[in-house]
């Protein structure tokens, strides 16, 4: 252990000395500030207008005149979709999803206005947020750090004199791969800690336990990360002759892992698994309900058996002999029908999502950068699995709006007065407002079970390697 210590200290002053090292870090300080400093002022920000606008809608729903239920059914209802509280770290997809859906009756929406539809094409080339600087620039530090790390001393003699004298190649590897990651971990982690602190401190409303549990998660995860990072460094360059080609190794991996594996693993997804357009999507569902029956049409066969059965269970010849009125009891079978033909097409298509988006967690398996953007984003919310879950609840919340008007219609209208008869507006009232449940870290978390494997995998596959590896290093 003593000789692990000293192999540690010997790397942090090599570090230390290393000018360009600390540039680099001051560099890196800055830009995780300045994003820091715009993640935390735009989440702020975009929240702000957001409960601005949902307090309008609102006020204006509830404070609507006597209506007809079904006028109001139809009068809709709009609701903003509130940023993640660590959305300010990780963007994840936020910029490019929609933040609003607008909710009425016999129709289901789309979640639209996003971000990216009202910026120029600059936001394709990406946002600068920390965690892409602690995904992609910090590993690059780390990188520059360890390159030479034993290639050097490889090409100098050192290395030759440190076997001879008893030091071990394992003790040398996991003292070296200590020494960059705790130099790494002691900068980058310790300024993030130190920006969420900050970032919470100032806005305490914030920081429940779910997104402490979620915080806590995050660091954990970059932690890893950069042990992964030091741990591929200094193989590297233990396996190198020169520093030189140590850093050439480095670097085409870093292009391949960070750059060329995702996006063609989104390519190979989408080729793989093709997914229809939103026009492609409307018209499926538009044709199964042709296929259905239309409720409008008095000759329907559908609804002309659904009328007959309601007859019969009632005992009556005539809707009119019915103990409500049958056009509110008709609208509810509509809409039934409507919901379940959207959510199963919907259940469909997020299927063909999940497996483009399997490419990438399999490749987590050979790109740990893969498997730390999944990851990061799941955990803090900003992945697509919250998205999709925010449309899944809106959708139960509108089809309840629905059938809670048409059982107004139903059981208050009088049949001779359905497009006429007004309800007070205390009615519409009595409905409360949409509040999405915020999922919890574990649920977060079962939506990436084979990146989870990914990173069971790289934890063992690096505690293998000292376990058993390592014995001999090739002079």
């Amino acid at each position: 252990m003593n000789s692990i210590k000293n192999i540690i200290a010997v790397e942090w002053k090599n570090i230390i000395r290393t000018k360009t090292a600390m540039v680099l870090i001051g560099v890196f300080a800055v830009l995780l500030l300045f994003s820091a400093f715009i993640g935390i002022e735009n989440k702020v920000e975009q929240n702000s207008i957001r409960h601005k606008y949902q307090e309008q809608v609102h006020d204006h729903y509830v404070n609507q005149p006597d209506r007809n239920p079904h006028r109001v059914s139809h009068y809709g209802y709009l609701v903003f979709r509130e940023r993640p509280a660590l959305s300010f770290f990780e963007f994840g997809i936020e910029s490019f999803a929609g933040n609003s859906i607008f909710l009425e009756a016999h129709r289901q929406n789309t979640v639209n206005l996003s971000e990216a539809g009202f910026s120029n094409g600059m936001l394709r080339f990406g946002e600068l947020s920390m965690a892409l600087i602690l995904q992609l620039l910090v590993p690059l530090f780390i990188f520059f750090i360890g390159y030479g790390t034993l290639a050097d001393l490889k090409s100098n003699g050192v290395l030759k004199i440190m076997l001879a004298q008893g030091v071990s190649a394992k003790k040398l590897i996991l003292g070296k791969t200590l020494g960059i990651f705790s130099f790494t971990t002691a900068v980058f982690i310790g300024a993030l800690l130190l920006i969420f602190t900050i970032a919470f401190a100032v806005y305490p409303e914030e920081l429940t336990a779910a997104v402490l549990m979620r915080s806590i998660f995050a660091v954990g995860l970059y932690t890893a990360y950069f042990f992964i990072c030091s741990w591929v460094t200094v193989l590297i360059s233990a396996k190198s002759s020169r520093g030189g080609t140590a850093l050439i190794s480095l670097i085409v991996m870093w292009m391949l892992c960070g750059i060329i594996l995702p996006k063609m693993a989104q390519n190979v997804g989408q080729v793989i698994f093709p997914s229809i357009s939103k026009l492609e999507f409307e018209t499926h569902i538009a044709e199964d309900l042709e296929q259905i029956g239309d409720s409008h049409d008095p000759e329907d066969a559908y609804y002309n058996t659904f009328k007959a059965e309601t007859l019969a269970e009632y005992g009556v010849d005539d809707v009119k002999d019915l103990p409500f009125n049958y056009v509110g009891h008709l609208m509810a079978e509509g809409e039934r029908i409507t919901t379940q033909l959207y959510r199963a097409h919907f259940d469909e298509l997020i299927d063909t999502y999940d497996k483009q988006n399997s490419i990438a967690a399999y490749l987590s398996f050979v790109d740990p950068y893969l498997m730390l953007r999944n990851l990061s984003m799941a955990v803090t919310g900003t992945d697509m699995a919250h998205y999709l879950d925010f449309q899944k609840q809106t959708e139960a919340y509108r089809y309840e709006q629905t059938q809670y008007f048409n059982e107004l219609h139903k059981n208050e209208i009088e049949a001779e007065q359905s497009g006429t008869q007004r309800l007070d507006n205390s009615r519409f009232k009595e409905r409360e407002t949409f509040q999405y449940t915020k999922r919890g870290l574990f649920w977060a978390l079962s939506n990436q079970l084979t990146t989870l494997l990914a990173l069971l995998f790289w934890v063992i596959l690096i505690g293998l390697s000292f376990s058993f590896g390592f014995k001999k290093i090739n002079l």
